[in-house]
């Protein structure tokens, strides 16, 4: 049987912000929506999706990392838009991702949904993913 590598997608940059970006994520994290997907969900909380869960094989679970509620996932979208963890890629004026890490130093991927709304959705990164050591480095004070 032939082994499957995951390829992660090299456009994906963290952006180096100036002082008057990073305040531009400031004003962001107050702003942003987040919808989730169902393809990320075992159990779907409170997070209203239609149709309610549906893990798809090959899926991160958010909930292997303990995010079962949508104020839980906004909290580190915002908190990942105040620390400038933002790709280079834009719509308007929000990021393509944006990265933070649990409290249990699991880096996590938000991808814009909606850039009428500001929403995203979001999923943990796969260990193998060289992003997420990089965003678990920058995440630390």
């Amino acid at each position: 049987m032939k082994k499957r590598y995951h390829q992660f997608n090299s456009k994906r940059k963290i952006k180096k912000l100036t002082g008057i970006e990073l305040q531009l994520c400031s004003e962001l994290a107050e702003k942003v929506k987040y919808g989730g997907n169902p393809e990320h969900k075992m159990n779907p909380g409170d997070f209203g999706l239609i149709p309610p869960s549906g893990p798809r094989p090959g899926k991160s679970l958010c909930d292997s990392v303990k995010v079962f509620s949508k104020k839980t996932a906004l909290k580190y979208l915002q908190a990942g838009l105040r620390k400038g963890l933002v790709s280079e890629r834009c719509n308007g004026d929000w990021p393509k991702n944006i990265w933070a890490v649990t409290d249990n130093g699991i880096a996590l991927e938000a991808q814009l949904e909606n850039p009428e709304t500001g929403t995203y959705h979001g999923y943990p990164m796969p260990e193998s993913d060289p992003l997420a050591t990089e965003i678990a480095k920058l995440w630390k004070p």
